[in-house]
């Protein structure tokens, strides 16, 4: 794919970008369909976008990176005083405590080492869809192991488990709160429920397409359904919808589980991180920004069984992207979507692909990309 072929404009002193992304589609080939988008200091300085159907304007599943919005509602929250991230999950919603998790704090919820990774039998995709059951199904449930003792990441349920604390302390679901508080009043295209004139713009999300090479690899990894990382990612009910097939589903696109429902534009992704940490009037505080992206959970991850770095609701994203800051934060999505905001830099970055990338999870070109962002910001 030429450089021709990619869509959009740069600022002066990005053309590095620009570059490097058609460098990126030439190599990924085929029907590949991506979108790109940069600030600096609140300034949109990349915006690119290439491949059949898509468009600037498009939007597509970005599975979890729902996290980031969901979880920047909750250190909303906190800056105000509303919720204690040391406090006992059980106090602001009592059903919690059954089973032994009646010790575990809010904090402890956020950094992934509660233990209530999934249900015993797993969710419909009727179930996956709506916070509300999965936050009714998993109050009584056991944890995966003791709370505070390790961590896993709660793929599928944590934005349920957040969301229920926000609704038991303030009345409003975390999708409310985010319509209200976030996306209305900077006009992003990042929706945790996709308004009905908005489904022209939504474009499916394709499955994988494995090389046999890869296809091998990803058969030598595989994990049982009733294993941790089968109940994290839901293999463990005999009808459970295919994770990449998640967003394609209406009712999934409507009610947007805090987890993973979310749809976006890749300028709504990076414009949602800049509105975290620039302007005159951040939605963050520094403090705030910064106690969210102190690492808390990092090492051997029991749901993914990889190395992994988690914050309070956030990744570390300086963990795969060394070039970045102490104290970026962000959150990728299992299509390959990446966004995340880095305050030393005043970088807030946006990605966002159509097809399934390997091995699932922050697409492997984010590496390259993000790199060239970053050299073109600090040089």
């Amino acid at each position: 794919m030429s450089s021709e072929q990619i869509q959009g404009t740069v600022a002066d002193g990005f053309e590095s970008v620009r570059a490097e992304f058609a460098a990126v589609a030439a190599a990924e080939g085929g029907d590949y369909a991506a979108q790109l988008v940069a600030h600096v200091d609140g300034e949109r300085v990349v915006d690119l976008w290439t491949g059949p159907e898509m468009t600037g304007d498009s939007l597509t599943g970005v599975f979890s990176s729902t996290k980031g919005a969901a979880h920047l509602v909750v250190a909303l929250l906190v800056q105000d005083g509303v919720l204690d991230l040391d406090e006992r999950v059980a106090h602001y919603w009592p059903e919690f405590g059954a089973a032994g998790k009646d010790r575990i704090t809010l904090r402890e919820l956020l950094a992934h080492r509660a233990g209530v990774v999934g249900a015993d039998g797993g969710f419909t995709a009727e179930e996956i869809a709506d916070d509300r059951v999965i936050a009714e199904r998993l109050a009584p449930q056991r944890p995966y192991w003791r709370p505070g003792t390790a961590f896993g990441y709660h793929a599928l349920v944590i934005g349920a488990l957040t969301g229920e604390v926000v609704r038991r302390v303030t009345g409003r679901s975390i999708q409310e709160h985010y319509e209200d508080r976030i996306r209305k009043p900077f006009g992003l295209d990042f929706h945790l429920g996709l308004p009905e004139e908005l489904e022209p713009r939504f474009l499916t999300t394709q499955p994988m397409l494995p090389t046999p090479e890869q296809l091998a690899q990803l058969e030598a990894n595989a994990t049982g359904p009733d294993s941790i990382t089968g109940i994290a990612f839901n293999r463990n009910h005999p009808k459970a919808p295919e994770l990449w097939d998640l967003p394609n589903i209406k009712l999934v696109r409507q009610l947007s589980p805090a987890s993973v429902g979310g749809v976006a534009s890749a300028r709504g992704l990076a414009g949602m991180y800049a509105a975290a940490i620039s302007g005159s009037e951040p939605l963050l505080r520094p403090e705030t920004a910064a106690e969210f992206a102190q690492i808390h959970s990092i090492g051997d991850d029991l749901s993914t069984r990889n190395h992994n770095a988690f914050g309070l609701g956030f990744a570390i994203v300086s963990d795969d992207y060394p070039v970045l800051g102490q104290g970026a934060f962000g959150h990728s999505g299992a299509a390959g979507s990446q966004a995340f905001a880095d305050p030393r830099s005043g970088l807030a970055y946006g990605y966002n692909r159509r097809r399934f990338a390997f091995p699932g999870g922050a697409a492997p070109e984010n590496v390259r990309l993000v790199s060239a962002v970053h050299a073109a910001v600090t040089a």
